[in-house]
Order: C-alpha cells, then sequence, then structure tokens
C-alpha cells in the first residue's frame, strides 16, 4: 500500500516577499540549542560550518534581530527570539501531527480504492481514537507486522458513536478509576450496548495537572484555578479529558466561568503540554508522559483505564485476532510501560462492557 507522510512546515516573508522556509533554519537551532556548539549543530545536521553559520546570518537579516549569541571560548547560546521560534515550532507539530496523520491515513485509503485491486489485499483495519502515546505505539507496531490501519484520531465520544455506527472497528476511550468511573462511563453506554460490544483493554495511565519547570506559580492543586494570575488551557468538548475536568472541577466546587483560559483549547496531551511549555498558559490537565517529553512538572490527579471497543463479531475475525495477538505480545506490552505513567498489566485483555464497569 502506498504511503503518505504530511509534516507541517512554515515560512516567514516581509510583506508581500516570497517567504523563506524555516525548515532547515528552526534543525539548526534546535541542534545548536542541544549542543551549545555551531560546528556540532552543523554536522548534525548534515551541514557545513560555514553554511550552517550563513543560514544563521540570512536569517538574523530577515527578522532584525541576533538569534545566536556565539561568544569566543563560551560556545553558542540561543537569543530568546531563537528559544521562541523553536517552541512556536514544537507547538505547532504537537497541535497538527495528529490532524495530519488523519488526513495521511485517509488519502492512503482513497489512492488504494482508487487503484486496481489486488487479489491477496485484506481491507484494512479501521482505528478511531484520541491521540495518545499507546496508541501512537500501537499503530506503530500493526505498521511493522504489515497490517493496514486507517486511522482518524477524534475524541472519545466521537469515536465511539463511529463504531455504533459501523465507520469503524476499534473505538478508543477511557474512563477514570475510582469514584468517577461510573459517571464517566455512563456518557457512553448510549453507544456501547452490552450485548453488541466487547472492551479490549489498553493500558492504565496517570492524568494531572502540568506546570512549568518549578512550578513558578506554586500551583498545588485544582484550587488554584480558580486564581486571577493562573491561565490554565482546556482540551475540547467530547474529549475524555475534558470531560474528566468537569467532573474534577465539580467536585472541587469550581464553576468553569472562575477558571482564567478555560474556554481556550489543544486537540492533544502534547499539544497542551506544548503550549504551557512556551509560557502562553500556566496550567492545564493531561498524561504524564506528555509533560516529561516537554520538561514539565506533573502533579498526579487520578489514574484512569484507556480501552478499545469493539463488536464481539469482529473478535473472531483473522484482522482482529492479529491485533490482539500483538497487543498481547511482550514486545508490545513493554512499549506501553516504557511510558512515564502508563501500566501494561492487563494490556490486550478482552472485557465485557459489565465486567469492565462492574466494580
Amino acid at each position: 500500500m502506498m504511503r503518505i507522510q504530511i509534516t507541517p512546515h512554515w515560512g516567514v516573508s516581509h510583506d508581500a516577499e516570497e517567504p523563506v522556509d524555516t525548515t532547515g533554519l528552526l534543525s539548526l537551532l534546535a541542534a545548536i540549542q542541544e549542543s551549545g556548539a555551531i560546528a556540532q549543530a552543523a554536522r548534525s545536521v548534515g551541514l557545513s560550518y560555514r553554511h550552517a553559520w550563513g543560514q544563521v546570518k540570512r536569517a538574523e537579516v530577515l527578522f532584525g534581530h541576533a538569534l545566536v549569541d556565539a561568544g569566543r571560548g563560551r560556545g553558542s547560546t540561543l537569543t530568546p527570539l531563537a528559544e521562541k521560534l523553536i517552541w512556536a515550532d514544537r507547538r505547532i507539530t504537537a497541535r497538527l501531527s495528529p490532524l495530519l496523520s488523519s488526513l495521511a491515513s485517509e488519502l492512503e485509503h482513497e489512492l488504494d480504492r482508487a487503484l486496481p485491486a489486488r487479489p491477496t489485499a485484506v481491507a484494512a483495519l479501521r482505528l478511531h481514537a484520541s491521540h495518545g502515546f499507546a496508541v501512537a505505539a500501537l499503530v506503530e507496531k500493526l505498521g511493522a507486522a504489515a497490517l493496514s490501519v486507517e486511522l482518524r484520531y477524534r475524541n472519545s465520544l466521537e469515536s465511539v458513536a463511529a463504531l455504533a455506527h459501523g465507520e469503524c472497528d476499534l473505538a478508543g476511550f477511557h474512563v477514570p478509576i475510582g469514584e468517577f468511573e461510573a459517571q464517566a462511563a455512563q456518557r457512553y453506554m448510549r453507544w456501547l450496548k452490552p450485548q453488541v460490544h466487547s472492551l479490549v483493554h489498553l493500558a492504565v495511565r496517570t492524568q494531572g495537572l502540568f506546570v512549568a519547570p518549578g512550578n513558578p506559580k506554586r500551583i498545588r492543586g485544582l484550587a488554584d484555578l480558580k486564581r486571577a494570575d493562573v491561565r490554565f488551557v482546556n482540551r475540547p468538548e467530547g474529549s475524555g479529558t475534558r470531560m474528566l475536568t468537569e467532573l474534577l472541577l465539580g467536585k472541587a466546587g469550581i464553576l468553569p466561568a472562575e477558571v482564567v483560559g478555560y474556554d481556550s483549547t489543544e486537540f492533544t496531551h502534547a499539544a497542551i503540554a506544548a503550549y504551557i511549555a512556551s509560557g502562553m498558559a500556566d496550567v492545564g490537565i493531561g498524561v504524564q508522559t506528555a509533560a516529561q517529553r516537554f520538561g514539565l512538572q506533573f502533579l498526579p490527579l487520578v489514574r484512569e483505564r484507556y480501552f478499545f471497543a469493539v463488536t464481539k463479531a469482529a473478535l473472531t475475525e483473522p484482522t482482529m485476532r492479529t491485533v490482539l495477538t500483538l497487543m498481547q505480545s511482550p514486545a508490545y506490552r513493554s512499549s506501553v510501560a516504557s511510558l512515564l505513567g502508563y501500566e501494561a498489566a492487563e494490556t490486550g485483555k478482552v472485557l465485557s462492557v459489565a465486567d469492565a464497569f462492574d466494580r
């Protein structure tokens, strides 16, 4: 099957000038930030020292501001503007990558259907789920096993509804463990039918508050979201994390109107982390892995279970049996367990809807 990759890139220009593509510049700046030396950074991105310096100098003319401070004998450091450019790029990537992955998957299968049918072609597994680290690891493993996956990233409620309407084969959603479980699970029972559906356990993971390194705002818990000096960034309506946020705030007696930034949203855990890491907000809620990857401090709030919903009839089909075998394999369980804040002891276990929530 044809593979398509769509990646974000952006250009900078003055007025009607031809935009300058920043892709190479951003890679170089990130390498300088990591290595602290232009020569070493140039080698890591495949450029000569002279070419790398030329690229930096042309960009400084474009921006009208220095990007690199190369003091003699003390290495090279980025200016605040250069650091802002890197964070902007990381935020763009975190926000757009799931959408672009979904679009690429749709295009792959549209093109595949437009080409002459191959006698040995197997129908693609249609996977709808919110973007998550264990889900991404599964898609990678399925691709390595040459299993065709038609991926669509969407929120938990949309995914389960799509399964009920026959639009997908696996639907990802997550439910908090403990006092909020019954309320959260009930939101999905409009579409999940115990006589029709089963659940496949993906992982247990921890959700909590993301705050800047060192916690400069001294945020200790949900009560701090009411402070006028604390800016919050939320997940969109329909997402499992937005649902969890509503339940947590309700228990704490906090109204959405009391939270600065409650209506500002980002699509993924990584995008929330990037938003806070770049200084555009002070706190958000997400999984621990995202906080780690963006260098944020993490204040745990609740553990939750992530499931794939599937029809009982599909469990006997060859493709689904292959998926379950892969999920139950030591290799995949190990990849999930290696994610900070994830537990994989029951990964791949098939449960009835009643057994999953009759606790």
